[in-house]
């Protein structure tokens, strides 16, 4: 059956259709995109049949709006019909039974006549000479019929009956929703010799699998999450994939609030095609700072579950290495930033490029701090252990002992989060070092450890209900 060579002979159009004056893509990071397109078409003064072809195959009809830019006025919408029964091999043979057809076999065989029923293995004809049957798919060269049959196309179709005040060219616009549209942005990172500072490139990725191919199309990025009341379909998997890059570091993208969210716009016209996955840079800057830190918080790690236990247990992990950023102009940054993955990158003493660790960001506003988790320390280790605990009516003392271990050449600072959520009330009745409350139920000590070396930190929490 897929080797069947279909002649279509002639296509009936009610209505011609001239260039595409225009079109405008704006995709959500939500898996859809609205589409409004602009055309010419030539109306007669009465009844017109417009066919507007070439939209996506995931179209949302209902989102469909149909307006003439040139005199809105002067067209009255009757009609509106979406045509998506697209032509194939099966569905031609099914509307060509009791109608005439033409099959050439490879031995060069002509057989004409009426089609009376078809299956995977055989055709049969009703020709002049009586009834024939023609084994398919593979004795079959070529099956011939005299046009389309009616209700099949050739692509998805909007359909229109418009009533026209008057004869003549007409600018329209066609607006819709479609899904299997998203976009994402990812950025990397590559960090300076001493860790004060990084180079970060912001990548915008389209992917389009809508069904359909947009050329120089003005494009516009939604970020933010817009209330719908379904779920968009999910895209499909088999894609193009197609990196953009323009020399020079001007941006691309023009950044403005809209309503509630942020939109950005391409500050020019670019193609997106079916099946394409296209990276747009985004954002590339130099020199921003960034601020290292190592941090011991078992609450976050792989003992997390164990962290409220009654038992005087000890928890030993290896720090976390977070960093952080100001996304503010006089760090060389300052625009919305959407979310996505951001991956880190470090040369080596040999000046090789080498990955280091990746992380995700929500939509940062500007002058909002960004904190990138990017794996565990390897030199620097932490363990906390419960040493007592007392309880009398009504109150209970806790202590801790918190031990960390350097095993680098050089000093470092580990910053301690301690979490106390075990009573309603508490203080800490005793400290070794100072501490800073950093909420109802939070305290952070900064502690030095020397090179090769340890320090320690204990505190007794006091509770009371």
């Amino acid at each position: 059956m897929k080797k069947l060579m279909l002649a279509v002979l002639s296509l009936f159009a009610a209505t011609s259709v001239f260039a595409q004056e225009s079109v405008e893509v704006t995709v959500y990071n939500q898996n859809f995109a609205l589409i409004k397109d602009q055309r010419y078409f030539d109306f007669d003064k009465g009844v017109n049949k417009i066919e507007f072809r070439d939209v996506a195959a995931l179209i949302e009809p209902t989102s469909v709006h149909f307006i003439s830019v040139s005199s809105p006025a002067s067209c009255n919408i009757l009609e509106q019909n979406y045509e998506y029964d697209l032509v194939n091999a099966g569905k031609l043979l099914f509307k060509y039974i009791d109608k005439q057809i033409k099959v050439v076999t490879k031995e060069g065989d002509v057989y004409e006549g009426t089609l009376l029923s078809y299956d995977e293995s055989q055709l049969v004809i009703q020709t002049k000479d009586g009834l024939a049957m023609v084994a398919r798919p593979d004795n079959i060269k070529q099956i011939a019929f005299d046009k389309l049959p009616e209700g099949l196309i050739t692509k998805p179709t909007l359909i229109w009956l418009i009533d026209s005040k008057k004869q003549g060219r007409e600018l329209t616009e066609v607006s819709y929703l479609t899904g299997g549209m998203n976009w994402n942005c990812e950025y990397v990172t590559v960090l300076d010799k001493d860790d004060k500072s990084l180079d970060l490139d912001g990548w915008v990725s389209i992917n389009n699998n809508c069904g359909a191919t947009y050329k120089g199309a003005k494009i516009k990025l939604i970020a933010g999450e817009v209330k719908r009341a379904g779920a968009a379909r999910a895209p499909r998997s088999d894609m193009l994939m197609m990196k953009e890059e323009v020399a020079g570091n001007a941006p691309q993208f023009e950044e403005k609030s809209f309503f509630e969210y942020h939109m950005y716009t391409l500050q020019r016209l670019a193609t997106i095609k079916n099946n394409q996955n296209k990276q747009i840079s985004l954002i590339n800057s130099t020199g921003v700072p960034v601020k290292k830190e190592f941090i011991f918080d078992p609450s976050k790690g792989k003992y997390s579950w164990w962290y409220y236990s009654d038992k005087d247990e000890t928890l030993k992990e290896n720090a976390r290495v977070e960093m952080e950023v100001v996304n503010s102009k006089a760090n060389n940054l300052g625009m919305p930033l959407p979310q996505g993955k951001v991956k880190v990158y470090k040369k080596d003493a040999d000046g090789s490029l080498q990955f280091i660790g990746e992380d995700a960001i929500e939509h940062t506003p500007k002058d909002e701090k960004i904190r990138l988790y990017i794996g565990d320390a390897f030199d620097v280790v932490g363990e906390r252990t419960r040493k007592d605990f007392k309880s009398e009516y009504r109150t209970a003392h806790e202590s801790f002992e918190i031990v960390l271990r350097n095993h680098k050449d050089q000093d470092v600072e580990v910053r301690v989060v301690e979490k106390l959520w075990r009573y309603t009330s508490w203080e800490i009745a005793a400290s070794s070092a100072n501490y800073e409350k950093k909420d109802a139920s939070t305290i952070e000590y900064v502690v030095k450890v020397p090179k090769n070396g340890e320090a320690k930190v204990t505190y007794t929490a006091k509770y009371w209900w």
